[in-house]
């Protein structure tokens, strides 16, 4: 009776294991599915990193109990073998060539000036100076004139550009010069994307920098999230409240969805020598990661390791932060460094060789 008890649990358990494995697979690739048609698949790339700990546990009690049945799980994972590397890369870490560039990709969320008083020493451009990179892509970069001085200061060629209105603001620093810039067209009403012309080596290399629509959620809502994470939210409201922060984030995947293409239609024009960066506000399976990545090469998943999660406040801990190479350029060492935490972003770092 006992035995026959415990076959019927591995094989209820399997099953599971099974089913896991479907939803997993349709998760995983869902980033295929435009967002201006279907804005509500858009959501479910956010509940991948569900799939990969369950896939796990199942990995592990059939490790235990039921070896023969490890087969299921490595399967799961075997045909979500893309998007899990996507989500979650592994790689050897390789030394830094001599005569590779470095590129920091950062939202400064405004130089946290709304943390820091006018007269103190600015921690964010202090990151940045000692951060040593060649090229600074900067987004939400407003800053004060004694910031911009200090960064001018380390860096020979600097540019900022600002949307219209209460929009964005982008910024360049390079020990490069800066031959030329164009914004690259698309609807937003505060949201962007600048491609600069910078002379490398005796190359023009395009570097692309990107704010994609922001995610709809208000201040209001995001904090409304973290109450419901930490259980403090009663269950009657719930749903509801989960519901309306979907359709917020489903609208603005809508949005991204063509500004995401026209950027990938910008970059394929450009020539085999870009490199662009940004914050793409969309997960590393989304549309918007997926459109970009058919173009280039995604340098974290090339070379990083783990989640690399690049927004860590309000409870929504994801990478959305980026730096794409390509062809031209290999990567090496790319790094979300946690080290400093003044914006409501991590930094993102890595090294290009010219191949």
């Amino acid at each position: 009776m006992i035995r026959q008890l415990k076959t019927i649990t591995l094989q209820m358990v399997a099953g599971a294991n099974v089913v896991t494995a479907l939803v997993m697979l349709l998760v995983g690739y869902s980033d295929r599915v435009n967002p201006a048609e279907h804005p509500m698949v858009a959501c479910v790339g956010l509940a991948y990193p569900v799939f990969i700990v369950l896939n796990c546990c199942f990995l592990l009690f059939f490790a235990i109990f039921k070896w023969r049945y490890v087969v299921v799980p490595v399967l799961a994972f075997a045909v979500s073998y893309f998007p899990t590397r996507n989500y979650c890369p592994l790689n050897i870490s390789a030394d830094i060539p001599m005569g590779a560039i470095k590129v920091l990709s950062y939202n400064v969320h405004h130089f946290g000036a709304d943390q820091l008083p006018d007269d103190s020493p600015n921690p964010i451009v202090d990151y940045i100076i000692g951060n040593d990179a060649d090229i600074v892509c900067l987004q939400e970069a407003f800053m004060r004139p004694k910031e911009r001085e200090r960064l001018c200061k380390v860096y020979e060629y600097c540019d900022t550009t600002v949307a219209s209105g209460v929009g964005e603001c982008l910024a360049l620093f390079s020990h490069y010069p800066i031959i030329d810039k164009q914004r690259i067209d698309y609807a937003s009403k505060g949201n962007m994307s600048v491609a600069y012309r910078l002379k490398i080596d005796g190359d023009t290399v395009v570097v692309v920098n990107n704010h994609f629509e922001t995610s709809g959620l208000s201040l209001a809502d995001r904090a409304e999230f973290r109450q419901m994470v930490k259980g403090e939210v009663e269950r009657s409201e719930m749903k509801a409240e989960s519901k309306q922060l979907v359709v917020k984030l489903a609208e603005s995947a809508k949005i991204r969805a063509p500004q995401a293409e026209a950027v990938a239609e910008y970059v394929r024009k450009a020539g085999d020598n870009v490199i662009l960066c940004g914050d793409f506000n969309d997960s590393p399976i989304s549309y918007t990661h997926h459109t970009i990545a058919k173009e280039l090469t995604d340098c974290y998943v090339a070379t990083g390791n783990g989640p690399g999660i690049s927004y860590h406040h309000n409870a929504i801990y994801v990478r959305i932060d980026n730096i794409f190479c390509s062809e031209k350029w290999k990567p090496y060492g790319c790094k979300v460094d946690r080290s400093i935490g003044f914006s409501d972003h991590y930094p993102i770092y890595c090294w290009l060789e010219k191949r």
